[in-house]
């Protein structure tokens, strides 16, 4: 009797079993996040008032080099133009197995936000010192996204101020661990 039990438990169809075609449902790769580049000097340089994720339109061998990682956000801004959000100065490396039909480097691309979001950010961008800078390029959910930050440049005293607050941060992080 256990045993024409196990067989029909092992015969039975599993809806749980992993296959090809119904790995995206997963939670795991919905949510998958593959970081391409980061721009460390945004955070530096300007207070982050607010964060936006942006699609991207892209053609095809921009995507394939984002795959293997070749971009830089070093110098790229925003701009809204038209009632449309373009990214200028982010550089995406060539892809080495496309001949004639490569990109081109440092080609403005267009970022896909929701309407309302364009009207906020035109009325903040609008105001004296607010700008958009790109923060982080990922893929999520096999999608090329790019965080898009609303941002207020810092002055150098400002600056100074928050490397003074780390190395406190850092000191204090450290005399604790060492008073255990």
């Amino acid at each position: 009797m256990p045993l024409k039990r196990l067989c029909r438990i092992l015969t039975a169809p599993s809806y749980r079993r992993s296959s090809p075609h119904n790995r995206s449902n997963s939670p795991v790769e919905k949510n998958h996040i593959k970081l391409v580049a980061k721009n460390r000097k945004a955070r530096h340089d300007y207070i982050i008032e607010d964060k936006y994720e942006a699609g991207m339109v892209l053609t095809g061998t921009e995507v394939k080099s984002l795959r293997m990682g070749k971009a830089n956000l070093k110098d790229s801004y925003a701009r809204i133009k038209n009632g449309e959000v373009f990214v200028y100065q982010m550089h995406i490396g060539a892809y080495p197995f496309a001949y004639y039909d490569n990109h081109e480097p440092l080609r403005p691309r267009k970022l896909l936000l929701h309407n309302y979001e364009i009207k906020k950010l035109y009325g903040k961008v609008n105001e004296k010192g607010y700008s958009l800078v790109p923060l982080k390029l990922y893929f999520k959910a096999g999608k090329v996204k790019l965080s898009l930050a609303l941002a207020r440049g810092k002055q150098s005293h400002d600056k100074r101020e928050t490397i003074r607050r780390r190395d406190q941060k850092r000191e204090l992080e450290r005399e604790r661990k060492n008073n255990r």
